[in-house]
């Protein structure tokens, strides 16, 4: 069923509880929502449409919200499948509505559907304004956030900002997590974090305007339990890449959960008697994507991994693939190393760290010799004290 945002904005999306992984790689231990909204004026708009796979549902909520009559608009701000897939039974079941989109929006659709829908869709750019009666849309481009596309849309006469992919996060609505910042912070790093720069411009655009909501593709409608400014301020801080916390993500990779293992848990125990704030993720048997979400939102990071084939334990590489994909900077940074006879992972990651933008790592590098030894642990306490 539908969700009341205010008298005549309705959320006609859908909570699909059954999905586990978004974009076939981020764990979902609470689902997925797509939201759609629906604004009941003298001419009914939807704003953008939902996954494939809920459509027969989306389709009902639809019905149920409008009682009999017609949606006259459909808005898509974004073209990415989970959003626009399906746009085409909606041309469907309502054959007069017109759809409202950018002009790479228009050109990606062709792309998506064996359709040609072009005698039903008004390009619109930003600056442009669309009267529902009550009710005036104008749209603000938001390139890059995160497709080319998309587009962003105010709604002046109940203050709404439609912010499409912007202000999400994983899991259902009502999902209970511990706040909105836990799976927001995971949902914008690791799906929006590398356009920093492109959020920036989008905030000097709209972040001013006078708000009562902010509704999402993604999670709840904004405000839920923190003041607006609260939202858009942490969104602030992540597009700059600042660090949103004081402490340090411990992130580890250890191949027999030995000695590797053994020197990230006494590096834990030492930061937290130093009263530390420390995320620690175990690559081998976390979500990595929750170890990228540390890494953003501490200002320093220690990484301990084992040495392989004269390399690096693969699952460390791949987080920090991850990471420099993501836009890493402006961290401190210590390395801790394992190997049994030719260590090699601080070289490998401190390679990789090289790429990354004002990324100042710390010394010493301790380096370990198979399992942790009562002589080593000075170094681990030197290395604490070296990022303090």
């Amino acid at each position: 069923m539908y969700e009341s945002v205010t008298d005549q904005i309705l959320n006609v999306g859908v909570n699909d509880r059954d999905i586990t992984l978004f974009e076939n790689q981020y764990e979902l231990p609470e689902g997925m929502a797509y939201n759609s909204y629906l604004i009941l004026d003298e001419k009914n708009c939807l704003m953008d449409s939902v996954d494939a796979d809920v459509t027969e549902e989306w389709l009902k909520n639809i019905e149920a919200a409008i009682e009999g009559r017609s949606v006259d608009y459909l808005v898509v701000q974004h073209m990415e499948p989970d959003h626009s897939g399906s746009i085409l039974a909606l041309t469907q079941a309502y054959p007069a509505m017109k759809l409202y989109m950018s002009m790479a929006a228009k050109n990606m659709l062709a792309q998506f559907f064996d359709a040609d829908l072009s005698d039903r869709i008004e390009v619109i750019k930003e600056g442009d304004t669309l009267s529902l009666g009550g009710h005036k849309l104008t749209f603000y481009a938001a390139p890059m956030v995160h497709w080319p596309e998309v587009m962003m849309t105010y709604e002046e006469t109940e203050k709404v900002l439609f912010a499409a992919d912007g202000f999400g996060k994983f899991g259902v609505r009502g999902a209970e997590a511990d706040d909105w910042a836990c799976e927001a912070r995971r949902y914008y790093f690791n799906i929006v974090g590398k356009y920093g720069m492109q959020v920036q411009s989008v905030l000097k655009k709209v972040g001013s305007l006078p708000l009562e909501h902010i509704c999402s593709l993604h999670g709840p409608v904004l405000p839920e339990n923190e003041p607006l400014s609260f939202y858009i301020e942490k969104y602030d801080t992540w597009s700059k890449y600042e660090p949103e916390d004081a402490g340090v993500a411990l992130i580890y990779a250890s191949i027999h959960d030995q000695g590797t293992k053994q020197a990230a848990m006494k590096i834990k125990s030492i930061l937290e008697a130093k009263g530390v704030k420390v995320g620690v993720t175990n690559l081998t048997e976390d979500d990595l994507h929750e170890g990228v979400e540390d890494a953003f939102r501490y200002d320093r990071m220690i990484l301990c991994a084992s040495s392989y084939d004269g390399d690096l334990f693969p699952p460390m590489t791949q987080f920090l693939n991850v990471l420099k994909i993501k836009g890493y900077q402006k961290r401190r940074v210590a390395l801790v190393e394992n190997g049994s006879w030719a260590p090699s992972a601080a070289r490998v990651m401190k390679s990789c760290l090289e790429e990354m933008k004002e990324i100042a790592l710390v010394d010493p590098v301790v380096t370990i010799k198979s399992t942790l030894k009562e002589a080593d642990e000075p170094k681990l306490y030197a290395i604490v004290d070296a990022l303090s």
